[in-house]
């Protein structure tokens, strides 16, 4: 038995989010049908197309014809899920949206997933993810040398809308396990959005945030370094320990003697100091190759990772010994590799039967949804996941923003907390922004009275969940097999930097250790100097993952009545989050190559400067593109000058980017983008971080929500991650202070008050 078998899911949607998403379920055992036009899925040349779509048969339909409208509607008369990406008012011009759909079939989930949001200015534009980069600010929150917005050569946010739309399904299926009843969801690119910069959109007037000019990282501690032999490594000392045994490794611990530091490592993040220190590091490390400093550092037991290419990595043992390069045979490209299943499950694994096949819709078998509920669920608007007790044991990003996703979904989430916090607090507003939602408990497992009391919160709830490096559960006495004899429905999930075998499975795993390992860094730095991406996927999509995971095996238990282990990792993530860039057979179309500030990937794909100051990103991706864009720069005879099909394959600093330059830098920001889609050009405003809290296309979308913190005051953040029609959700308070809801959390499990005193004044509970 597998977590979603018996579902079936009907995929309307095209390119990568949708169709990702549901390819995470059909992993999982979910039927899942995929309904192409006659023209195929917009993106069926891509490699990505072949993992994206596996597992999944293919059916033809052209839904906007009268026969194949009605063999859709009967299609999902027959299903459990229905995934959309259409544009807003396509879905009701069609009769294909949630009121229309589900009056014929109420226990439907109805999701829907626009590329942009669903309403507002640019809600319009045509999927590409340079767009949505571009709109939502996340092009500009990306380091560079100049003061500009950066292309990102891989498709990040959308794998986000993938990783984060199946979770988002996963917990609506769970919630009609309970209730029985179907609803309509949304998950959009700006929630996309809100996951991957869950930490880097959130705002507390007067905090600065740590980073400095260019893309190597602007930390001394957290920073791509160039060796003696021209080979570069990340240096992934996150936390005041390791720092120090890397300071320790390099024989420069007379820097934390500087003036202004005199000890405090906190000190050494602060303009101005971090530059020395930086400078100071970079010419250590040129004093030797890169082999011998991995070998110093590893000696020491400082993360570090070698900047490697994604090929490198997809045959990594490390690859192997996750089970994440699978070969196929297909008939039109022959062997065809592709990632394989990043989530591993104990009891229900998952698995890659085959790629996609062809499939008539007549000779589907009938299916009759998969509803066991009995009306009985929580109440409207208490969020799917509502009565869901998570233990979150998580630190940093990967482990604890899972938690933090599943507040947003309505389940109550305790931090649990050694009495001296979590080391990632030092880092303000981004841990801030990946653990709202949550109560705070501050307690030492390490204590005996502290793992029994553990296990004594463990009778009650439904998940634990930690990013501990392998081994620490169980020196710990908390490993599943543990906590299984105190609780058979616990469900145990826990994320590492490797997986729990091969060679760098003991070793700490930071996102951009994975960043650099898994050719990530490399590819968008090109033939320059490798990039540091400021978003954080690995760590960001492991917890989507872990999250999806989770309510995968909450959805199974509602079945069986039997929880299971869990298991995640960031290697896994950093493979399945360049799934279309991995993806293999021979005579494959090479992926696109960044830059040193990379401003784009041709003349008619990238961003240019105008009069304003202002930038603006042209997505021209067809022919008719260039003519359109001569025209509404005013120079028609541009387009007499050159073939447009050539056109479309000019270099991003040819000849023919050089006079489109000009022609923008003529007119202010918001006249150029006005003029591009007057033409018909696909092409967005780049929002700088000025922009950001300020856009009105955000504030329609209701993107931010305003609450206060008791130690930085008004802030605001992402408000949701997906939106529920009848279960609702978002998040129900702001991050907890250390120990903030110790005796509360007690209190509401039960802990009688006398044994909660005699916990706090041994100092096994800390009481904030």
């Amino acid at each position: 038995m597998t977590a979603f078998e018996g579902i079936r899911i009907i995929d309307l949607s095209e390119g990568i989010a949708g169709p990702m998403a549901t390819m995470l379920l059909g992993d999982l055992g979910a039927e899942v049908i995929k309904v192409e036009p006659p023209g195929g899925d917009r993106m069926k040349d891509h490699p990505g197309y072949l993992c994206w779509n596996r597992n999944k048969q293919v059916v033809t339909l052209d839904v906007h014809s009268f026969a194949g409208l009605s063999a859709a509607r009967s299609l999902l008369a027959s299903a459990d899920v229905a995934v959309f990406d259409w544009a807003p008012g396509e879905l009701e011009r069609s009769g294909l949206d949630p009121v229309t759909v589900r009056a014929a079939n109420p226990a439907l989930l109805h999701a829907w997933f626009p590329p942009y949001s669903p309403q507002g200015r640019w809600s319009q534009l045509p999927p590409d993810e340079g767009l949505l980069q571009a709109v939502t600010g996340a092009a500009w929150l990306q380091s560079s040398y100049e003061d500009r917005p950066i292309y990102l050569v891989t498709p990040q946010v959308s794998y986000g809308h993938a990783v984060l739309g199946a979770g988002v399904l996963g917990a609506a299926l769970h919630e009609r396990a309970r209730s029985g009843e179907g609803q309509a969801i949304v998950v959009s690119g700006l929630d996309a959005l809100g996951a991957v910069e869950a930490g880097g959109t959130v705002h507390a007037d007067g905090m600065f945030r740590m980073g400095g000019r260019g893309s190597r990282g602007g930390v001394p501690n957290y920073r791509l370094y160039e060796c003696s032999d021209g080979l570069w490594f990340f240096l992934g000392s996150l936390t005041p320990q390791f720092f120090l045994k890397a300071l320790e490794a390099t024989d420069m611990m007379h820097l934390m003697t500087l003036e202004g530091v005199d000890g405090d490592f906190a000190s050494l993040l602060k303009p101005g100091i971090n530059t020395q220190v930086i400078e100071a590091l970079d010419a250590r490390f040129k004093e030797k190759t890169r082999a011998e400093w991995l070998d110093i550092l590893h000696d020491h037991d400082v993360p570090r990772g070698p900047v490697g290419t994604s090929r490198e990595w997809f045959h990594s043992e490390t690859a192997r010994s996750n089970d994440m390069c699978l070969e196929f045979t297909d008939a039109k490209h022959g062997k065809v590799e592709i990632p394989g299943v990043p989530v591993k499950f104990g009891r229900t694994p998952g698995s890659v039967r085959g790629l996609a096949t062809p499939a008539k819709v007549e000779a589907l078998p009938a299916h009759t949804p998969a509803v066991h509920g009995s009306n009985a669920g929580p109440a409207t608007g208490a969020g799917p996941l509502a009565g869901v007790r998570v233990l979150d044991l998580g630190a940093f990003i990967a482990g604890t923003f899972a938690p933090g996703i599943m507040a947003a979904w309505g389940a109550d989430v305790v931090k649990v907390e050694p009495p001296d916090g979590d080391p990632f607090r030092t880092y303000g507003l981004g841990f801030i922004g990946y653990n709202r939602g949550k109560r705070g408990l501050a307690l030492d497992l390490k204590k005996p009275e502290g793992r029994e009391l553990f296990l004594d919160l463990v009778r009650v709830s439904d998940v634990v969940l930690d990013n501990y490096r392998n081994g620490v559960r169980e020196r710990l006495g908390i490993d599943y097999a543990t906590l299984k004899q105190i609780n058979p429905r616990i469900i145990s999930c826990s994320v590492t930097g490797y997986g729990p075998a091969g060679e760098l499975s003991p070793d700490p795993g930071f996102d951009p250790l994975v960043q650099a390992r898994s050719g990530l860094m490399a590819a968008q730095g090109g033939d320059d100097e490798p990039v540091f991406y400021q978003i954080p996927i690995n760590d960001t999509g492991s917890a989507m993952a872990a999250a999806f995971g989770i309510v995968s095996a909450l959805y199974e238990r509602e079945r069986s009545g039997e929880g299971q282990e869990v298991l995640t990792c960031l290697a896994n993530q950093s493979i399945l989050f360049q799934s279309g860039e991995v993806s293999w057979y021979e005579g494959r179309p090479e992926n696109p190559r960044g830059a040193k500030d990379c401003i784009g990937v041709s003349a008619l794909n990238r961003y240019y400067q105008c009069a304003d100051g202002g930038w603006v990103l042209i997505a021209g991706n067809r022919p008719e593109h260039f003519a359109s864009v001569c025209v509404a720069l005013g120079h028609p005879e541009w387009a007499g000058r050159l073939v447009a099909e050539k056109a479309l394959l000019e270099g991003v600093n040819s000849p023919l980017a050089d006079q489109i330059a000009g022609g923008m830098a003529a007119f202010p920001r918001d006249e150029v983008v006005d003029r591009l889609l007057s033409r018909g050009v696909p092409a967005a405003p780049a929002l700088s971080p000025d922009d950001l809290f300020q856009s009105p296309w955000l504030h329609e979308n209701s993107y931010f929500e305003y609450f206060d913190h008791p130690q930085f005051g008004a802030m605001m953040g992402p408000g949701r991650l997906g939106h529920f029609s009848r279960s609702g959700g978002g998040y129900p308070r702001r991050s907890p202070l250390i120990g903030e809801h110790s005796v509360e959390v007690l209190e509401d499990l039960g802990i009688p008050a006398e044994r909660i005193a005699s916990l706090i004044a041994s100092k096994v509970v800390l009481q904030g």
